[in-house]
């Protein structure tokens, strides 16, 4: 009996690293997640700092099998995980969205989303330290807001998620460095 404690044991402190890919800020984020019949892998973390010193969050970018970060923005299952160290208040998400969104998407596609945009506007709830959003994207499917772990809505379409997940990955993201970080593939 205690050698078979002992080997589930060994086995446990082996594998259970594998279980956990990154840890940024003392915040771990998982190897991969599972979602439906899709596999999405970690690519990679990174860290918002607001006014240079503040940290915001933490966040995670989780890609499909063969994507590649080059091409996040396009229609491929993707993930963020946001891990907040401030709360935040529910509508705040939303403006700061609509202000970002007005950088990466012209006017008529910020029209054409306004009403899918209100919709998940209307999801976000207020969020305390530890707190964490994700937003996952599945071709077919939409993307999923969830807070810690519950969903939340699913909003339809990949133009939808093109124009959303631009907001932290595209052109003229709310923060460079946090893209730059997230993109990077350190395979």
């Amino acid at each position: 009996m205690k050698r078979h404690i002992w080997l589930v044991s060994l086995l446990w402190m082996l594998t259970a690293p594998l279980a956990w890919a990154a840890t940024i800020e003392e915040v771990t984020f998982a190897e991969r997640h599972q979602i439906e019949h899709t596999t999405l892998r970690l690519n990679n973390v990174g860290l918002l700092r607001y006014r240079i010193v503040i940290k915001a969050y933490v966040a995670a970018l989780y890609l499909g099998e063969g994507a590649q970060p080059e091409a996040v923005l396009s229609d491929v299952p993707k993930r963020l995980e946001l891990h907040y160290f401030w709360g935040i208040a529910g509508p705040d998400f939303g403006k700061a969205a609509d202000t970002i969104l007005a950088d990466n998407v012209s006017t008529e596609v910020l029209r054409s989303l306004r009403s899918r945009l209100d919709r998940l506007h209307a999801l976000y709830e207020n969020v305390k330290p530890g707190d964490r959003y994700s937003l996952t994207y599945l071709p077919g499917r939409g993307t999923e807001l969830a807070l810690n772990g519950t969903p939340k809505g699913v909003i339809e379409g990949a133009d939808f998620a093109a124009a959303y997940f631009a907001i932290w990955l595209g052109a003229k993201p709310l923060d460079r460095s946090l893209r730059d970080q997230l993109l990077k593939n350190d395979e």
